[in-house]
C-alpha cells in the first residue's frame, strides 16, 4: 500500500522537475542569445558609445532615406517609424550591417556612426 501512495508523488515530482527544466531552458535560450550577441566586438563598441540623433538623422538621410523615405515612413523599403519597439538594439544593428535582407545593401558604418544612427532610429 505504501507503494501506491508514493507513485503519484513520484509522478508529481517528475513533472515538477520537467517543468523546471523547460523554464530553465527557455530562460537560458533567451539570455544566452543576448549574451552571445552582446559579446560581438562591433556591437559592444557601438553600445558603449552615446549616439547623437541629429548626426544619426544626417547619416539616415544620406544612406537610408532613398528607400525608407525622408521621414522614415517608407518608400521602397518599409516604414521605420517605431522600429525600436519591434526590434532590439542588436537587431537594429544587425539589420543595418548584415545585408541579409535584399534589396537592402550591406552598410558598414563606423561604431560612432552606427551609435548615432541607432539613436536616431530609437527616436522615431
Amino acid at each position: 500500500m505504501d507503494n501506491q501512495i508514493t507513485k503519484p508523488e513520484t509522478l508529481i515530482q517528475r513533472l515538477a522537475l520537467l517543468a523546471l527544466a523547460v523554464v530553465l531552458a527557455i530562460f537560458l535560450g533567451i539570455f544566452g542569445v543576448q549574451m552571445v550577441q552582446a559579446a560581438d566586438p562591433y556591437v559592444k563598441s557601438v553600445l558603449a558609445l552615446r549616439g547623437d540623433p541629429v548626426q544619426g538623422n544626417a547619416i539616415f538621410q544620406i544612406n537610408c532615406a532613398g528607400c525608407h523615405g525622408w521621414q522614415a515612413d517608407g518608400r521602397v523599403g518599409p516604414s521605420l517609424q517605431s522600429v525600436s519597439k519591434h526590434k532590439s538594439r542588436y537587431g537594429l544593428i544587425h539589420q543595418v550591417i548584415s545585408g541579409e535582407t535584399p534589396p537592402m545593401p550591406k552598410f558598414q558604418p563606423s561604431a560612432q556612426e552606427m551609435a548615432d544612427l541607432l539613436s536616431y532610429l530609437e527616436s522615431l
